[in-house]
């Protein structure tokens, strides 16, 4: 198991201070140090803000490129790799979500996101479309569609979940949690199991050894900097080689391939196992699916098994959303709104947390080869999105609330 990332989650103002992100820096430092030393490899130190709009507060979001390149400056000198902005929300004006197009356009280390759905404020089907053409115009910025790699839909997500882009600070005292790159731990406990029950608590026992390893390694740390511990996201992330696969872990169950009748099964089977362990829990704690990050994912996407309704379908029993998803370069923004409304309301109908990072290719097809010159992604094909534009009153400019479903009496 290795560490993706360790996250502060700094609260920051406009013009910037630097005071503050120095400290996060020398902490994030710290913390890499003593994560080291405990024998841990960590991949990226990060950080990330509250809401851009409350950053800028009477600046507005025309100064949103601004905030973003001086951001990235400070991190440069402060030794930080990545920054995640706060969200975009649906109550903010539209000018804050079209701002983010010249965000990711003017930088490479800022990382964006856009709030799709709300428990309070619902969902928005002109807001929606605004989101999907972001995507549209994020797909442009660079010649193979990377930009949208930093940039994600939150569906009901909270903040304080380390990996990006979805991390966000929610305010106050400064605060670090550890994303975990996983997915190792689970195919490692599934491969020496004789049976279900005992591969639940091989595995359930390695994550709790793992995470009193990390805890113990970054506790004293964050007392002496004066930075709150607020957990870890011990989501099952994987790496682009069979032996750190989450899709090779599904399978080693017995699955014939990720996709097939089974899947959804095993994946709550083995989300069910991580919510049995006890440790300092925050973000999504769930099964990642990324289709881009992982190589058996990213065969079983090539060779049509698996599919986009697929994936979104596993998030009801396990999951975090729509992730790395390789898309062709024509999909229209009506198709992406369209698969961006199905995540918002799977994640306010469930009462969870759901993102959607969404990668139209420029000049590809479904069917087309996806090889990016990138250490963290496999080579696949673009997946069909099975999307059309909507119509009728789905088409329409209302917002509203999807309720939780109410447990039986």
């Amino acid at each position: 198991m290795k560490v993706r990332s360790v996250t502060a989650f700094v609260e920051v103002s406009y013009p910037l201070e630097a005071d503050a992100i120095a400290h996060a820096g020398d902490a994030l430092q710290a913390f890499r140090e003593a994560l080291d030393k405990a024998g841990f490899t960590i991949q990226t130190t990060r950080l990330a803000t509250q809401p851009f709009r409350e950053i800028l507060g009477s600046a507005g979001a025309d100064r949103a490129v601004d905030l973003a390149k001086d951001l990235a400056a400070l991190a440069f000198v402060h030794e930080i790799d990545y920054i995640a902005l706060g969200p975009s929300r649906i109550e903010d004006a539209p000018s804050y979500t079209l701002a983010l197009a010249d965000v990711l356009g003017g930088t490479e280390n800022i990382f964006a996101s856009v709030e799709i759905a709300d428990r309070q404020a619902g969902l928005s089907l002109p807001h929606l479309r605004r989101v999907a053409s972001l995507i549209r115009q994020a797909a442009g910025l660079q010649e193979d569609g990377f930009a949208n790699l930093r940039l994600a839909a939150l569906a009901n997500v909270p903040p304080w979940s380390p990996f990006f882009p979805a991390a966000y600070h929610g305010g106050g005292k400064t605060r670090v949690a550890i994303a975990t790159e996983s997915a190792d731990v689970a195919l490692e406990a599934v491969s020496n199991a004789a049976s279900l029950e005992q591969a639940r608590n091989l595995f359930v026992r390695a994550v709790e050894a793992e995470a009193k390893r990390l805890e113990n390694a970054v506790q004293k740390v964050a007392e002496r900097n004066g930075i709150l511990f607020q957990g870890i996201d011990f989501s099952l992330a994987p790496y682009p080689v069979e032996v750190r696969s989450i899709g090779a872990a599904l399978e080693k169950f017995g699955l014939p391939s990720v996709g097939k009748a089974g899947t959804l099964a095993t994946a709550a089977f083995l989300t069910d196992a991580l919510d049995r362990a006890h440790f300092a829990r925050t973000g999504f704690c769930g099964l990642m699916l990324p289709v881009l990050e992982d190589s058996v994912l990213a065969q079983r996407a090539a060779q049509g098994v698996l599919r986009v309704g697929d994936l979104l379908a596993y998030s009801a029993v396990c999951g975090t959303g729509l992730d790395t998803i390789p898309l062709p370069g024509d999909v229209s923004e009506g198709a992406l709104a369209a698969i961006l409304l199905d995540v918002a309301a799977l994640a306010l109908r469930l009462d969870k947390p759901l993102t959607a990072r969404l990668m139209p290719l420029p000049g590809k097809q479904a069917g087309d080869e996806v090889a990016f010159e990138f250490e963290y992604f496999a080579h696949s094909r673009v997946m069909a999105p099975n999307a059309e534009p909507l119509e009728g009153l789905l088409a329409g400019d209302e917002q509203f609330l999807i309720q939780p479903r109410s447990s039986p009496a």
